[in-house]
């Protein structure tokens, strides 16, 4: 907060603060409206940012790690909707209004948690006094409080790579998900191009992408993008920016501005799963679940 005094006017400028996980729930239900009924994670971050008015301060904020406030609480309101049953989600990371959902225009923000909040009450009848925060964070959405960990280590031992290797990482995912002749090039003076490697869809047509690959720990801005762009224009059909931070919502719109060339981003939240899809240094066990059909039995 600052204070400023113009013309014998004392003015107050106030920062805006990340809104909370509940006052995010009806802006949240609008998005997926205004999207179509579905949409990604990280095209209802853009519009309930939007919907909001929220800056690129605002949605830029670090919460912890590589996760931002404005992304870590809106997927505490994801989670609450869903519990609450207006909302839906698919293992590929798409979150759609379920058919409660749609007939839903808003929702009592005040109704919803507690609505969760009783039905954590009855699973866990010995639940301790703890305080708002710790409600949000811990007592709530075990599942998610466990995604967000294993993201949170996978980050952190990501980050602790050194360039050459963070670059080889991204070589290995790159041929995982079918790109081939994939070089690292990371020569000096090339405008920040890292390598390059070419996709082929349905083995008929061929794209040449040039990748850039930066153990950020902080946002990637407009900048960073515009100068790449510059380096890759007249050498590659496509690039393709990976980072272990995040992207600042003009470095996102930078990214697709009309009339030039198309960079692809993978932030560090997307890079993680990434691994964990291709089981890229995250192990997933699976629980072998077995019942027994007793009916079988009895018919045979």
């Amino acid at each position: 907060m600052g204070v400023f005094t113009i013309a014998g006017l004392v003015i107050i400028l106030t920062e805006m603060a990340v809104p909370k996980f509940y006052e995010l729930f009806n802006p949240l239900i609008q998005a997926l409206g205004d999207l179509g009924g579905s949409g990604s994670i990280q095209e209802l971050e853009e519009k309930v940012a939007q919907i909001m008015s929220l800056s690129d301060e605002d949605v830029s904020l670090i919460h912890r790690g590589n996760r931002t406030k404005f992304s870590y609480n809106l997927a505490w309101a994801r989670t609450y909707l869903k519990r609450y049953g207006v909302l839906e989600n698919s293992d590929r990371g798409v979150w759609a209004l379920s058919e409660t959902g749609r007939t839903t225009q808003e929702v009592d923000p005040d109704e919803v948690k507690r609505s969760v909040h009783e039905e954590d009450r009855a699973i866990r009848e010995n639940l301790e006094e703890t305080t708002e925060e710790q409600e949000e964070e811990e007592e709530d959405s075990p599942e998610l409080v466990k995604e967000l960990r294993w993201q949170d280590e996978a980050l952190s031992v990501v980050k602790s790579m050194s360039p050459e290797a963070f670059e080889r990482l991204c070589q290995r995912l790159l041929r995982e998900s079918g790109f081939i002749q994939v070089e690292v090039t990371g020569r000096v003076g090339d405008g920040g191009i890292d390598g390059k490697g070419i996709v082929k869809l349905g083995g008929i047509v061929s794209f040449h992408v040039h990748f850039q690959c930066k153990r950020y720990r902080e946002s990637v801005s407009s900048p960073a993008i515009r100068d790449f762009r510059g380096a890759m224009v007249g050498r590659a059909d496509k690039g393709l920016f990976l980072t272990t931070g995040t992207f600042t919502r003009d470095a996102r719109a930078e990214a697709q501005r009309d009339g030039a060339s198309p960079i692809d981003l993978i932030d560090g939240e997307e890079l993680v799963v990434k691994l964990k899809e291709m089981r890229l240094g995250i192990n997933v066990r699976m629980t072998e679940e077995i019942s027994v059909n007793s009916e079988w039995f009895q018919r045979i």
